[in-house]
C-alpha cells in the first residue's frame, strides 16, 4: 500500500524554521497502529491523517498524532494541514475556498485560508471551546523543573496554573527574556512536580517590546509527556496564552499578541493571537501564521500491521 504525504515548516516564512509538519493524505485505510508507527517514523512533534468526514459540513476529518500518542487538538498540525489541503485546491471531491472545517476528537475547528494574490501562505484558525483553568503550582517546583533559580518567575499576573483545551499544560510568566533563554529543563523535577496526568508540559513565557497597542511574547515549550524536549512552535500553546492573558490583562479592548518561540532551537517561529473580549463573558481566541512547503513523497506500507514505514521524498 501507498500513501501520499507532503511537508511543510508552520508558523514562518523561511524553510528550515517554524515547526514542522508531516501530513498524510488519503489515509482512510491507515489502522491506529500504522499511523502511530510513521508518525514515529516521522519524528516530528505531530504528523497529521486526513480521512474523509463523518460529517458532510466538514470539508475533511483529521487525526493528530505526537510520537507518544494521538491528540484530541493540536496547533500548528491544524495551520499546516489547512495550507496543505488548500495548496492542493481540494479534497474528497471538495474544493476548497478560503474556509475549511475540521472534524476532530475535540470537536469541529474553523480554519480560514490566508492567500495572498493566487498563493496559500498560512492559515488561522479560531480556539474550539473555551480553555479552562486547573491547578496552581508553587514558584519553586516550576522554577525547579525549567533548571532556573529562585525567583525567576514573574507573579504580577498569575501563578503557575495549568490551562487546558483539549490539552493541558502548565503555564508561567518568566521575569524577563534573558531568563527565559537560560532554561535547562530537568527532567527528575519534571517527574516530581508534574506527573503524566496534569499535563502534557511546560509553557515558560517572557514579555519582550512590542509596538502601540500588541503585546510581545517570547515563549519556551518543553512538551515531556508528548516526547519532545522542547517544541518550536505550538498553537494550542499560543491559544492557551491569548484565553489566560485576555482574563488578566486590565482594560476592556481586543488584544493583538505576537508570540516568538524557537529562537533558542535555532528554528523561529511567529504566531499572532488576537482575543476578541467585547460583549462576551469569554474571550474568543483566534491563532494564525504561515507555512511553506518543504517535501512531498509516498509512503510505502506492506500491510495494515506493518510499524516501519519507509518513506520517499522529494524536497520542493
Amino acid at each position: 500500500m501507498k500513501v501520499e504525504f507532503v511537508t511543510l515548516d508552520v508558523f514562518t516564512e523561511t524553510v528550515f524554521g517554524g515547526n514542522p509538519l508531516a501530513v498524510v493524505t488519503g489515509a482512510d485505510a491507515l489502522s491506529t497502529e500504522q499511523m502511530q508507527a510513521i508518525t514515529r517514523e516521522f519524528n516530528y512533534s505531530e504528523t497529521t491523517f486526513v480521512v474523509e468526514p463523518t460529517d458532510p459540513s466538514c470539508t475533511a476529518a483529521v487525526r493528530i498524532f505526537s510520537p507518544a500518542h494521538e491528540l484530541p487538538f493540536a496547533g500548528h498540525p491544524n495551520v499546516g494541514t489547512a495550507v496543505a489541503l488548500a495548496r492542493m485546491g481540494g479534497v474528497f471531491g471538495r474544493s476548497i475556498g478560503n474556509r475549511v472545517r475540521f472534524e476532530e476528537r475535540i470537536g469541529v475547528v474553523e480554519i480560514d485560508i490566508l492567500r495572498e494574490g493566487d498563493d496559500v501562505v498560512g492559515a488561522r484558525f479560531v480556539a474550539p471551546g473555551q480553555a479552562e483553568r486547573g491547578s496552581m503550582f508553587e514558584e519553586d517546583a516550576i522554577a525547579q523543573c525549567a533548571g532556573l533559580p529562585p525567583g525567576s518567575l514573574c507573579l504580577d499576573n498569575h501563578l503557575p496554573l495549568i490551562v487546558s483545551l483539549g490539552i493541558s499544560f502548565v503555564f508561567a510568566e518568566l521575569v524577563s527574556v534573558e531568563m527565559l533563554a537560560r532554561c535547562q529543563p530537568a527532567r527528575a523535577a519534571f517527574g516530581a512536580h508534574l506527573p503524566a496526568e496534569l499535563a502534557e508540559g511546560l509553557v515558560l513565557y517572557a514579555r519582550d517590546r512590542g509596538d502601540d497597542g500588541e503585546i510581545r511574547l517570547r515563549v519556551r515549550v518543553f512538551a515531556h509527556m508528548q516526547d519532545i524536549v522542547e517544541d518550536p512552535a505550538t498553537g494550542s500553546a499560543a491559544a492557551m496564552i491569548g484565553a489566560l492573558l485576555g482574563e488578566v490583562e486590565p482594560g476592556n479592548d481586543d488584544l493583538r499578541i505576537t508570540i516568538d518561540q524557537g529562537i533558542e532551537m535555532n528554528r523561529p517561529s511567529r504566531i499572532d493571537v488576537g482575543v476578541s473580549r467585547s460583549g462576551t463573558d469569554e474571550p474568543s481566541v483566534t491563532v494564525g501564521g504561515r507555512a511553506v512547503p518543504v517535501m512531498a513523497g509516498v509512503l510505502t506500507l506492506e500491510d495494515r500491521n506493518d510499524r516501519s514505514p519507509s518513506t520517499s521524498g522529494e524536497q520542493t
